[in-house]
């Protein structure tokens, strides 16, 4: 039986697919920071205690991104994309809520993930491991049709709808729990382009138009959760819930303007899911579980760069 993967074998084998590239996230390296606010329905503080479930207003930074571990990665590529989001609390702590644009995870575990990665760079060779790996992994040809859509390329990062791939565990007043998932729906309407379209438009039109839009106002997020039903597989991202389990609007997302005072002159901004606060607790999801440790690795790397 081989051993585990580690953090640092998985961050090694994402530098030789997208390259060693200093200072930058093995992946989701090209990105853009905003500034805003996140603030919670009434509705929220009956499924949790989390401090920023409670009816209120708290402030963020929200980080945009394009999948690749590449950070000149042309936005108009086949990519997952990102939305990622640090919520400071009342009591100076922090949590995060991270989201993309595919609707669930490709593999159900670390080893699977890397592995497929592994064979999507492997170039020629890719045409003998990626038939083994779909082998040892059939569940990878449901994920892929439920994936491709979403890699079509956007017409704008603030037009996706952006998927919380994880479970966590939600805990009430009362001490009543269940499992949800975040979902974020986009104020602006939903759109997708054209391959050919979207590279006429260049390799950081996504910035680019970020970038228009906010001066045109804010963008809006309404953040809901899909609450599981027992038997629902809590612990496997690649696992969709029925269409027809409950969701309840906990929130909306405000992004008001760029961020510029944050990662400059040696900051390291950080982006956990793990992180989270009292009334909240991650599944034991094994994809979930070695983001920790694959994050830190990944800082060490860039602090280090």
């Amino acid at each position: 039986m081989p051993a585990p993967l580690t953090p640092g074998q998985a961050i090694d084998a994402v530098n030789q697919v997208f390259g060693h590239h200093p200072g930058y996230r093995a992946l989701h390296a090209k990105g853009v920071l905003c500034g805003g606010t996140f603030s919670s329905t009434p509705q929220a503080a009956e499924l949790t205690t989390a401090a920023h479930m409670q009816n209120r207003q708290v402030p963020a930074t929200f980080r945009f991104s394009n999948g690749s571990g590449n950070p000149h990665h042309p936005d108009y590529a086949p990519d997952p994309r990102g939305l990622a989001a640090k919520l400071y609390l009342p009591d100076d702590s922090r949590t995060d809520i991270v989201a993309v644009s595919t609707p669930v995870f490709p593999v159900a575990t670390p080893d699977a993930f890397i592995e497929l990665v592994k064979a999507q760079g492997a170039g020629p060779a890719a045409l003998v491991k990626l038939p083994q790996l779909l082998a040892r992994n059939p569940s990878i040809l449901k994920t892929g049709r439920a994936v491709a859509p979403s890699l079509l390329p956007p017409a704008s990062y603030a037009s996706i709808r952006y998927y919380g791939i994880h479970a966590f565990k939600w805990t009430d007043a009362q001490g009543g729990a269940r499992f949800v998932r975040y979902l974020l729906l986009p104020g602006d309407a939903e759109a997708r382009l054209a391959p050919w379209r979207a590279r006429r438009l260049g390799p950081d039109y996504l910035q680019q138009g970020l970038r228009e839009r906010l001066q045109r106002g804010p963008i809006r997020f309404t953040l809901e959760v899909q609450i599981a039903e027992p038997g629902d597989p809590v612990h496997d991202p690649s696992a969709a819930w029925p269409k027809s389990r409950r969701r309840v609007t906990v929130g909306t997302y405000e992004i008001t303007g760029l961020e510029t005072g944050r990662e400059t002159g040696g900051d390291v901004l950080v982006f956990d899911p793990t992180r989270v606060t009292a009334g909240i607790e991650v599944s034991n999801d094994p994809v979930l579980l070695f983001r920790r440790d694959a994050y830190s690795e990944s800082v060490g790397r860039r602090i280090a760069s």
